[in-house]
């Protein structure tokens, strides 16, 4: 394993990590791992589009012609989900209905030792959820037509976002 900007490379770009046999003959596959941790931007409280952010930090994707790139965010206050990247209404009713299924101060809420937007956080973290496995085809990831990464900052003071990427797969 070989540090590498601000990432990791578990096998060099030669390395085998299996072999399969073609007509009596031993074939390698070379096979790409990279990791990466990507800060994201301090974003308001709302739901953001990261699709781009995360791509520009991890531009070891364009050489993946078939893999899998994996996303865990770091944080127990934000979420990290696949949703609606083209019409900005969608992330206003993202925020609209968390505010409402999860209000900050409810009183049948218990944990308040960071404030009243900290648990309603917590649990919204939950629901949306903090990873995400995206298929990668061919340099590019393999989102449907409308789909896009997003960032639910559920704090009204989250500061910057920590995302593990892990990218594997083969050139």
């Amino acid at each position: 394993m070989r540090k590498t900007g601000e990432g990791w490379d578990f096998f060099p770009r030669n390395s085998t990590l299996y072999k399969v046999t073609a007509n009596g003959r031993e074939v390698s596959q070379p096979v790409i791992f990279h990791q990466a941790i990507v800060r994201l931007k301090s974003r308001p409280r709302g739901f953001h589009l990261v699709t781009g952010e995360i791509l520009a930090a991890i531009p070891e994707v364009a050489k993946v012609r078939v893999g899998i790139l994996h996303l865990l965010l770091q944080h127990t206050s934000a979420s990290l989900f696949l949703n609606e990247n083209a019409d900005p209404d969608v992330r206003r009713d993202f925020e609209h209905w968390s505010k409402q299924a999860v209000p900050d101060g409810a009183g049948y809420l218990v944990h308040r030792l960071e404030g009243p937007d900290d648990m309603p956080a917590h649990l919204k973290s939950s629901i949306f959820g903090t990873s995400q496995s995206i298929p990668i085809g061919e340099g590019r990831l393999l989102l449907g037509t409308w789909q896009g990464v997003y960032l639910g900052e559920h704090r009204d003071n989250g500061g910057s976002r920590t995302v593990v990427a892990t990218l594997w797969g083969k050139e």
